[in-house]
């Protein structure tokens, strides 16, 4: 039986700051490729289930699929 080990991969990612202090992240780099965020649809506290940690969860819309994308201490990262 093979195991997967999940990891978080921290990534760069393009972000909007309004003036209220709210961010919006517009575009993820992921491995030299970029990635436009189509949509924002959910924004919370959350823990990684799959490679641990915990932070804002950004639940997003990025070539139709659904991505959750995580700020941890300054810090993105997707889990991998």
């Amino acid at each position: 039986m093979v195991k997967t080990i999940n990891m978080k991969q921290f990534i760069s990612v393009l972000v909007l700051m309004d003036s209220s202090g709210k961010l919006i992240p517009k575009q993820i780099i992921w491995e030299d490729k970029a990635y436009v965020i189509d949509k924002v649809i959910d924004v919370k506290r959350a823990a990684s289930l799959k490679a641990g940690g915990i932070g804002v969860r950004f639940r997003v819309i990025i070539g139709g699929q659904i991505r959750d994308l995580f700020l941890d201490d300054y810090r993105w990262f997707m889990e991998k």
